[in-house]
């Protein structure tokens, strides 16, 4: 049965790339998302797919009934775009100026269709149902993950499953980690305020951008010297700004950064000393300071169990050493909400291009070797295989002679 699901993919190869092409060149950001997920209704309706639409705001759920009842697996994908002018010279480039698919969700769609439409053909020999989330808006906290739970999208679901295609990885793996895969992302917003004044008499004043630069090159101090370095955290400051004239001395300064954690409780520290160290140095120098930390998208956490059927199945119905376990990455995903709800796993599948230089996700020169949509694609069928095949229910139901 799965050589036939696999066979049946592999055939749909070129209305899967028709398909992604279509979406890199109309993309949509974040919470801006109208033709997208009108197209991906749309579609999935024509296959006979249950569907419903702005499911916690502009997500599309399908539901693919099998023939017996069984478990109802979840499958994900997400189609949101980014605001990035597209930098690539190709045919599908984007057609919406500063807006392009540069993380792969426009292949991530594709090959969830091209699933949708394999399973719903074949769901005469499946017992149990299979969940289709399309999801809106994963790049963009509050994301788009939350309010589709929140809107029932995983009502009866008993296991959730997510893949990533990745532009620096090999095409032809499978890049995993059990437990915790990605990392949690927070963000903070430091405002200083002091007292300005004339650059010729800085001993009048209160320089905020001065202390600003210490808390800067102080606030590293915590991730290098209060954190276990096995401990995994990385806090970055991304903007800084203060002052508009050159001989005048600013009365205030902002900046913002991220925070990546893996561990909970490590999170927590990291808010407490961020705000804690911002007070401390602001007060030592006569300042004061407004801090507003923001907790983002949770630490994505694989669960074991689900990690084995993976490793399984990939190793029955593929090939072992397509299996590599990784490191875990500090980015962040929202599909760490599913997985506070249900057990699973995230996934990311190798997609660097064969011939030309490999770009990483969020520049404007990404893209990725559509194959690796096919790899994706049989990942899932072999995992829906697993939990809802009859061919599997029915071998495991024979007496022992």
């Amino acid at each position: 049965m799965l050589k036939k699901w696999h066979s049946e993919l592999a055939e749909m190869f070129d209305q899967m790339v028709e398909w992604r092409r279509h979406f890199h060149q109309y993309p949509e950001l974040s919470f801006q998302e109208v033709e997208t997920p009108r197209m991906i209704a749309e579609i999935l309706e024509g296959f006979g797919i249950e569907v419903r639409r702005n499911v916690g705001g502009r997500g599309v759920v399908g539901k693919i009934y099998g023939a017996k009842p069984g478990k109802t697996i979840a499958l994900r994908a997400d189609f949101d775009a980014l605001p990035i002018q597209d930098g690539k010279d190709v045919p599908y480039k984007s057609k919406v100026p500063g807006v392009m698919h540069a993380c792969g969700h426009d292949g991530h769609t594709a090959t969830l269709l091209a699933v949708a439409k394999v399973l719903q053909d074949n769901r005469d020999s499946i017992a149990g149902d299979i969940v289709l989330l399309h999801q809106h808006a994963e790049e963009l906290s509050p994301g788009g993950a939350k309010a589709m739970i929140e809107d029932d999208c995983l009502k009866d679901v008993d296991v959730v499953y997510g893949a990533h295609l990745s532009s620096l990885n090999e095409l032809g793996k499978y890049y995993y980690k059990p437990g915790y895969s990605q990392a949690a992302a927070d963000a903070f917003e430091i405002t200083i305020k002091g007292k300005g004044g004339h650059g010729s008499a800085p001993h009048e004043t209160v320089d905020a951008i001065a202390i600003g630069t210490a808390l800067v090159s102080q606030l590293q101090y915590i991730a290098s010297r209060r954190v276990d370095p096995l401990n995994p955290v990385v806090l970055s400051v991304g903007s800084f700004h203060g002052g508009n004239a050159k001989n005048v001395i600013a009365d205030t300064a902002v900046m913002t950064g991220t925070v990546r954690t893996l561990d909970k409780g490590l999170r927590l520290f990291m808010e407490e000393e961020i705000k804690l160290m911002a007070n401390e140095i602001c007060e030592s120098m006569q300042a004061t300071c407004e801090i507003n930390y923001i907790k983002g998208y949770p630490a994505v956490y694989n669960h074991e169990e689900e990690v084995e059927v993976f490793e399984k199945v990939i190793e029955d119905s593929l090939d072992k050493d397509m299996l590599v376990r990784s490191m875990p990455i500090m980015g962040a995903e929202d599909f760490s909400y599913y997985l506070l709800e249900k057990p699973g796993m995230f996934f990311h599948t190798g997609a660097k291009v064969a011939q030309g230089k490999a770009y990483p996700h969020h520049h404007p020169m990404f893209d990725f070797d559509e194959r690796a949509m096919i790899y994706a694609g049989k990942a899932f069928l072999s995992i829906v295989d697993n939990y809802v095949s009859l061919q599997v229910k029915e071998n495991l139901a024979e007496p022992v002679l």
